[in-house]
């Protein structure tokens, strides 16, 4: 995937999940103050052992292809 894709895609996301207003809003917070990413990603999972965040991700990886299975039967 190439780096224009994944900013579409992390885009897409965001804007689904949190609304085009406020996707804007989260993109504009980001870039606006002094971010250490490592250090966030460290503080968002802190409550999650290493086998619940796969399991999560996995149980979403699995849901996503289930419903690009169910798209190609209709």
């Amino acid at each position: 995937m190439t780096d224009t894709e994944i900013k579409i895609k992390g885009f897409e996301a965001l804007a689904e999940s949190l609304g085009l207003v406020d996707a804007e809003r989260f993109i504009s917070l980001m870039m606006r103050e002094s971010f250490d990413y490592t250090k966030w990603q460290r503080s968002l999972w802190s409550d999650k052992t290493v086998s619940e965040i796969s399991s999560a991700a996995m149980n979403l990886r699995h849901n996503e292809e289930l419903d690009k299975w169910r798209l190609r039967q209709e």
